[in-house]
Formats: C-alpha cells, structure tokens, sequence
C-alpha cells in the first residue's frame, strides 16, 4: 500500500509541472482502485489471504514538437484485486514508449497498440476493468504519402504482465480512401488490406502446421445520403488446435479460420436502422498457441495473449438484471463432449431507432423515443466428430441456438422536469454452449426508471427491475436509488436480490450503497457491499470474478 501512495504522491507532484513552455509540456494521469475485501456469513465468502489488493496506474508523457516519450507504471499491492491475471504482481515499469510524428510520417519504438479493421486479425488495446493490456513492444511506422493512402507496418512481441511473449508478430496494413482519390462529392468510398503475422516456435514432433501463422483482412467500405454498408472478410492459415479443455495443442486437428463481418444501415431524421451479421469459424488468435496455466484457472480465462478482438454483438445493457446471462462471442473450436461441439458461430442483430415528433399520438407534448434491438447467435452448421476430433460446416446455415434476445425501450418526457424510461427484455441462453454450464434459460425482464430534474445540476433517479427465470437461479428483483447532489457529488444505493433461487439459504442480497466527489479532472468513489459472482462484461468481452464482499475506494486524476 505504500508503493500506491508514492505513486499517488509522486503524480501530484508531477502536476505542477505539467504546463507548455519552450521545454515542451509534461501531462498523464493516476487511477488506483482498491478494496478491502471482508468476511460475509450471509453470503457464505471469506476474505483471501492479503484481503487489502490494490490496482494502481501511473502514466505520464511527455511532449516537444515532433516528438513525444511516455511510460506506464503499474503497481498491484500487495497482489492485484480478486481474478485478475495472476501475472500482475508487485510494482514496476509496464510500458514506455518515444514516438515522433508529422504529416506524413508517424515512428513508434516501444511499446504501441494498434488496431487493423475491425480487430478480428489484430486489435492490441488496455481495458482495465477487465485485466486487459496487450501492447505490442516494438517498432511502429506509419506513413500517409497522400490525403488517400495510408500505411502502416509493424513489428514486436505482445505484452504479458511485466513480460512479453517469445512469440514473434508482424503487420502490415493499408487504407485507401477512394472517395478523396476520385473526388466523389456526395458519397464516401474505401478499403483496407491488412496482414498479421505470428511466428512461434512448434514444440511438437513433426506438426501439420507451420512456425507462422498468417492472417489477413480484406475491407471495404461505402456510404451515399442515408445510406451506409461496410463489409470485412478475414482468414487464417493452418494452425493446430487446443484440445483436452482448451490446455493442449493438438497436431492431430488442424483447421483454417475465417470470419465474415458485414454491416449496413440507413439513417435520417427521427429514424434509424443498423443490422450487422457475423459468421466466424475457427478465429481464435493468442500470441502463443498453449495456454499459460494458473493454480485459478489458464491465460485463456484471464484474456491473456489475446491478439484479436471479438466482441459479442448484441445489445449492451444498462439494467442490472440483464446483465446476469450474458453472451460471449464464440471464436473458438471446442469438442467437450458429444453433445458439446462447436466451430464458431453465425448470426447477428439489428437495431431499429424511432422519434416520434412533438405533437404527435405517439410523441404528446415533449416527444417519445422507440428503439428495438434483437439478435440470434447459433453454432455453425456442419458434421462434427468427436473421436478423432473433426469437423466440416457449412456456409450459411446456423444449427444449435446459443443465444436469442429481443429488446424494446421507450424513453418520455412528461415535464421539462420529468423523463422515464421502461424497458422489456426477452433472452434465451444457452449456458452449456456459452460458458460450460448446465443449463438453458429463458428469461423475461420489465425495467422503469425515472430522473426528476431539481436544477440543472441536481437530480434524483429510481430504478426498479424484476426478470422471471426458468431455470438456474430462477427469479431476481432489483433497485437502484441515485441522488446528484451537484455537479461535483453524488450518492447512490442498490440491491439485487435473488428471491426465486430454488435453494432458499442462496437467496441472496446483492446490496450496494456509496458515492462520488469529483472536483476538476480528479474524481474519488467510496462503496460498501456485495459483488454477484460471474461475468463481467465491457464492450462485449467479458472476465470472471468471484462472489465478494468489501470496501472499494476508486481515484482518477489527470494533469
């Protein structure tokens, strides 16, 4: 805990410092995120050994003209917070970087993240909420000979806790805006070509697959008025595959990847419409083929190594009930049984936004807003062999059903201090597929909240939530009560209850209460209460974390 109050000490000092002068400008910023973690009879948890954890960030750059340097420091104290990569230990230097840029030419040496396309060949990016930070350590060029053509290429090792891998990647990209090239005026046209390559030693007698694995996208996108649609095609050479539980790496099964993205939608005053479909078979990318394991678990369940980006695309929920079955995009081969065999997955979602006008039925006197959200996700269709491991799909055609949900908001004002909103939820999971459950739930879930404005900086908003559940834990009601004191503080208190639960001793209080003080670009946030074990999920990509109860004290500055 010392070590995360120097580094607190040392970015206060720092920010005095951190103005332009002819010495060029030093800038950055402090997260910390802590918890005491408690023993909770009710809950039936324990606390860990070393029940005081600690995630602490320190980054500060630096700038002069063309050029800029900037590092990263990290301390986990005395361990990181609960299931998070066992890798992130102690206190030390995590990422560095010097970087020089002008209109053309773009040089990085250190460490960089980048991101080609959608991220399905190659996305290195920090999230922490999830553990998440797969810099590559480096050379990074970017050159942009004209207002129409870029490229980019690169080279370096993926960053694993204070280490990298031994594994070798390289990639090149290039975008060219067709649009600007032939100077369209009302349209918008352009494409990418992308390569990423991993080179790592085989540690298996006579494999079936090469040292290099290659991937490569193919992009292209077009807008005119209204309308927009953008597609993606990737593939992946030969490369053996994890079997006995995703530990070992097979040189009996080896298979392509590919995946297919596309996107389109229209757009105009009042109304919107997004539908996206994704087909994906084999297109699982790690920095190295077997996984790292952990007395908790691999690298796998820590998104560890992860070179790839694949989010679930479906809808992100803002309601604490649907947010309990979550579905995770399936990228990988998996044969855990002969009932339990997967290569991916087909399907997609759309979105449809309405604004009914003032005036109108539907819209009274403020106006109403409608959006409709609904996505299937099924396995791909195909012949699948357990013993010897093996596997044909087909090419448009979707079997098992992994997840299904239909989504439905209406947000109303009904006073310039009034606005609501409700919200109706459909969802069917399936948990054997999904995450290696045992069970399918369908589920039902009504949502209303409702904000009353006392002044522009005051307010105070109630939310209340019931999902009916056939199955698992069955049934959970849930409440949220927040008061903004002003722009600078606000209070909150919560509880989701699991009341249905079949056995009546897990019937439990998921309770929550703290608050928030925020005074220029510093914020600090106090909570007291319990964490429902499972997923949690940004952006569609997803962690595990344990039951717990505690005290978790959060600080941000920037300067």
């Amino acid at each position: 805990m010392k070590k995360s109050l120097y580094l607190f000490l040392l970015s206060t000092s720092i920010s005095v410092f951190a103005q332009e002068n002819k010495f060029g400008k030093i800038f950055g910023g402090f997260e910390s995120n802590s918890q005491w973690y408690l023993n909770d009879k009710g809950q039936g948890t324990e606390h860990p050994e070393d029940p005081l954890r600690s995630n602490n960030y320190l980054f500060l750059n630096y700038n002069l003209n063309k050029w800029s340097a900037g590092l990263q420091i990290e301390s986990y104290e005395k361990n990181a917070l609960l299931n998070y990569n066992p890798k992130y230990k102690g206190t030390d230097v995590a990422t560095y970087f010097v970087n020089y840029k002008d209109k053309t030419f773009d040089l990085t040496a250190g460490y960089f993240y980048e991101q080609f396309g959608s991220g399905l060949i190659l996305r290195s990016w920090e999230d922490r909420a999830l553990g998440i930070n797969n810099a590559l350590r480096g050379v990074r060029a970017i050159i942009k000979p004209t207002d129409y053509l870029t490229f980019t290429t690169l080279f370096g090792q993926q960053r694993t806790g204070f280490d990298v891998t031994d594994s070798k990647i390289h990639g090149f990209n290039t975008e060219v805006d067709f649009a600007n090239l032939f100077k369209f005026e009302t349209s918008q046209l352009s494409g990418g070509l992308s390569f990423v390559g991993r080179d790592e030693r085989i540690n298996i007698e006579n494999p079936d697959f090469d040292n290099m694995t290659n991937a490569i996208s193919y992009r292209l996108n077009f807008s005119h008025n209204s309308f927009y649609i953008s597609s993606e095609l990737d593939t992946k050479s030969r490369d053996g595959i994890l079997s006995n539980s995703n530990i070992d790496l097979s040189s009996r099964l080896v298979k392509t990847g590919n995946a297919f993205l596309l996107n389109m939608g229209y757009t105009k005053k009042g109304l919107g419409v997004d539908g996206t479909f994704r087909r994906i078979q084999n297109m699982s990318f790690f920095s190295e083929r077997v996984p790292e394991r952990f007395a908790n678990g691999t690298s796998l369940d820590f998104n560890d190594r992860l070179m790839n980006f694949t989010p679930a695309l479906t809808k992100q929920q803002h309601l604490n009930t649907a947010n309990i079955y979550v579905y995770q995009a399936q990228n990988r081969v998996d044969f855990t049984s002969d009932e339990i065999m997967k290569a991916g997955e087909i399907g997609g979602q759309i979105d449809v936004f309405y604004d009914a006008k003032k005036g109108t039925i539907l819209g009274g006197k403020y106006g109403t807003k409608f959006s409709f959200n609904s996505a299937r996700w099924f396995n791909l269709d195909g012949n699948y062999i357990l013993s010897p491991s093996n596997y044909e799909t087909k090419l448009l055609s979707g079997s098992d059903k992994y997840y299904v949900d239909y989504n439905l908001e209406i947000t109303k004002r009904f006073s310039p201090k009034v606005i609501s909103g409700f919200t109706y939820v459909n969802q069917y999971y399936d948990g054997r597929f999904i995450a290696g459950y045992k069970y399918i739930v369908n589920t039902n879930i009504l949502g209303a909240e409702t904000t009353y404005n006392f002044t522009k900086a005051r307010s105070i908003r109630g939310v209340i939530e019931h999902m009916w559940a056939d199955a698992d834990r069955k049934n959970w009601a849930s409440a949220t009560l927040e008061y903004n004191v002003n722009s600078k503080m606000s209070f909150y208190v919560s509880d989701l209850y699991n009341y249905g639960n079949d056995e009546k001793k897990s019937r439990t209080h998921y309770y929550n209460v703290g608050g928030s003080y925020r005074r220029g670009s510093s914020r600090i946030a106090l909570n007291y209460g319990r964490q429902r074990g499972g997923l949690v999920c940004v952006g569609g990509v997803c962690r595990i974390v344990p039951e717990s109860t505690g005290v978790s004290l959060s600080l941000n500055t920037s300067f």
